[in-house]
């Protein structure tokens, strides 16, 4: 594999995964030495990757990951029904039978990360999950909006996706797997409503437990006077 390409998918893999966490500083000097790369072609991808919006640039400072403000992420939660169920609805219009077999190959795996507690494989096929839709829904103003909003999914995902702690958390991402095989069957039978009925179930699904820990349930204390 390119050098080049070998280094995109690893920091994007590492972006996502939040090993870089948000606001993190992205090493330019370090990656070059890891991937046996000059300085020149390490910049000009963090330029072409600060466009696809994993991270920031400003002059006279150093490269960071992109952070994860409460504006963004108020952000993020009003735009991601609206990109989520318009893709999703394509899709169901616009599929072939090879795009549909991929879909379920990577469902597959999803399904797989979710049986073997796999946390990365959870974040990283959802992820593909729904940016193979994306492609099969084949608009050329949606797809990147979706790959941007993928990104920060991904590292919210992490919550949702996370070790299950408690007897509804488990039954949560039984229920994701479940959502993921019917938006599938949906847009096998090309029936775009009820594509985009599942898809808004399951971001409903995703935002519940993420918004929980963005804005945790505050604790009863006692106050005596």
């Amino acid at each position: 594999m390119d050098k080049k390409i070998r280094l995109a998918e690893t920091l994007k893999r590492r972006i996502i995964s939040m090993e870089l966490a948000p606001g993190a500083v992205v090493d330019e000097v370090a990656l070059s030495e890891e991937f046996g790369l000059s300085r020149s072609p390490v910049r000009e991808l963090l330029r072409q990757m600060a466009a696809e919006g994993y991270l920031e640039l400003e002059a006279n400072r150093a490269t960071r990951v992109s952070s994860m403000s409460h504006q963004s992420l108020r952000n993020f939660f009003l735009a991601a029904p609206l990109i989520y169920i318009s893709t999703t609805q394509l899709a169901a219009i616009n599929a072939t039978q090879i795009e549909i077999q991929q879909l379920k190959q990577i469902q597959q795996c999803f399904r797989e990360a979710i049986d073997q507690g796999n946390i990365e494989g959870r974040v990283y096929y959802n992820n593909q999950f729904h940016l193979e839709i994306g492609r099969i829904a084949n608009n050329t103003y949606l797809l990147p909006s979706l790959e941007r909003l993928l990104i920060d999914h991904a590292r919210l995902g992490k919550i949702f996706y996370r070790s299950p702690t408690t007897e509804d958390m488990q039954e949560d991402l039984n229920t994701a797997v479940l959502q993921h095989e019917q938006i599938i069957e949906a847009i096998e039978a090309h029936n775009a409503g009820e594509a985009g009925e599942i898809i808004r179930l399951h971001m409903d699904l995703s935002r519940r437990r993420m918004t929980e820990y963005v804005v945790p349930v505050g604790i009863e204390v006692p106050v005596s006077y």
